[in-house]
């Protein structure tokens, strides 16, 4: 049995318009209570060949060392963004590429967590433009600890290793809840590039870069605020 097409392409566009305005934020709401089951990253990964190894823990069931290392690393002002942007680090990459030079990036942590929840991976227009359209949205949905409880969570941390509990028993053979500063600090360094580098037999370059962090937490004092 056929179904009966819209009658019009004006029909189509306000179907496709209704669902780009109210999806994103339906899903927002449902993954604000319910853990979400698996991300296009996951999938994509699943495909390439690099398994699949997750294990959803509550936020109390992470080590706070963890986000407190993943704010160093990633963000250091997490607890202070309204809209989910560093303004001046976005500010300062608009100008770098009207200047004509390659924007470094200002990805903050609720940016990494739409694109990580929803999207795919990559540097395309298309995908950081829809990036930028999520993040406010999620930003205005979600408290901050359920912002950090989610990336924490579906972070890759590893080849086919997402999340903190998944990537503690891979790494450091224990729960999440047990990570010292110095783990976290080296599950924090390994973010940009996890497919490389590795917090279990990090190299001369990764330990430097864990101990940086490791250095840098207590010094951002209240800007952690709301990791705790």
């Amino acid at each position: 049995m056929r179904l009966p097409l819209p009658r019009s392409p004006k029909r189509v566009l306000r179907i496709l318009l209704l669902v780009l305005l109210a999806g994103p934020p339906g899903l927002f709401l449902v993954f604000r209570f319910v853990p979400p089951p698996v991300t296009p990253l996951m999938l994509i990964r699943l495909v390439e060949g690099h398994g699949l190894h997750k294990d959803w823990v509550s936020y109390a069931e992470i080590a706070p060392a963890l986000a407190e290392s993943v704010i160093a690393a990633e963000d250091n002002l997490f607890c202070e963004q309204s809209i989910g942007f560093d303004l001046a680090a976005l500010r300062g990459q608009i100008e770098a590429w009207w200047r004509g030079e390659r924007p470094r990036g200002a990805s903050t942590i609720t940016m990494q967590t739409a694109k990580n929840l929803l999207l795919w991976p990559g540097r395309d227009p298309l995908r950081k433009a829809i990036e930028a359209w999520l993040t406010p949205q999620l930003a205005l949905l979600w408290p901050k600890r359920r912002v950090l409880e989610v990336y924490l969570n579906i972070v890759e941390f590893g080849p086919g290793t997402y999340g903190a509990e998944a990537a503690a028993q891979r790494f450091f053979g224990k729960p999440a809840r047990l990570l010292t500063r110095r783990e976290a600090a080296r599950l924090a360094a390994v973010l940009p590039s996890p497919l490389h580098w590795s917090a279990g037999a990090p190299d001369p370059a990764l330990r430097q870069r864990a101990a940086v962090i490791e250095r840098r937490v207590p010094q951002l004092g209240p800007l952690l605020d709301c990791a705790h």
